[in-house]
């Protein structure tokens, strides 16, 4: 199976035991929870709360019994209960192998910058990557002034001011994104602004190949 197919593949199957750990966490915490506080908790809607309940109670993981006014209780069985421990485990391993890759491909892109001389960096995305990011830059020459997060209620994020528009955003030698999903129309004003070789974009992202930002090692 080609590299990029396997690494989609343990993505779907990480997402699906992420939210089948979510329901179980939900289950424990409060047997008398309905599904739709549970698809809150977890994130999801509610059709896939539903969808995964059906499918923890077919694996023998959870009990549902009726109770007066046509409400349900739910119970972890013993089953279910070593299940939870066994997707905690993976989860908090997947989540180190994340944070590590994350860490790496972040410090090449900070090291770019440097090598460069773009000094004064803009971090894109008020997410736990930006975090990264920022962190990364204390162990360069590269100054991160700010977080350019749209439409963002926040005035800090991550100990860096957030600017929530571009109009907002200081002059700066680069930005670095650090989002979860495509930013077309953000990633085509910052390569207008920047030039896109300067819009880097890490290959964590998975971000498409397009003329608004840059994989920092393909810089020249």
């Amino acid at each position: 199976m080609p590299r990029a197919r396997a690494e989609t593949a343990k993505e779907v199957s990480v997402q699906e035991s992420t939210i089948t750990l979510g329901v179980l966490t939900a289950i424990e915490r409060d047997p008398a929870m309905t599904q739709r506080s549970a698809a809150s908790e977890v994130g999801v809607a509610l059709g896939l709360v539903n969808a995964y309940l059906k499918r923890c109670v077919r694996k023998g993981w959870v009990k549902i019994q009726q109770v007066p006014r046509k409400r349900y209780v739910y119970y972890l069985t013993p089953r279910g209960f070593a299940e939870k421990a066994r997707l905690t485990s993976e989860y908090l391993s997947f989540s180190l192998d994340f944070f590590r890759r994350a860490r790496a491909q972040y410090d090449e892109a900070i090291s770019a910058c440097a090598l460069r001389g773009w000094k004064r960096v803009i971090i894109v995305g008020e997410t736990e990557l930006a975090e990264i990011a920022s962190l990364c830059c204390h162990d360069r020459e590269v100054v991160p002034l700010g977080v350019l997060a749209l439409e963002s209620q926040a005035e800090r994020f991550a100990g860096l001011p957030v600017f929530a528009s571009l109009d907002r955003m200081p002059e700066a030698d680069a930005a670095i994104l650090a989002l979860a999903h495509e930013p077309a129309e953000l990633g085509r004003a910052l390569a207008v602004r920047l030039g896109a070789q300067r819009v880097l974009a890490p290959p964590i992202l998975r971000l498409p190949t397009s003329g608004y930002w840059t994989n920092p090692q393909d810089l020249p």
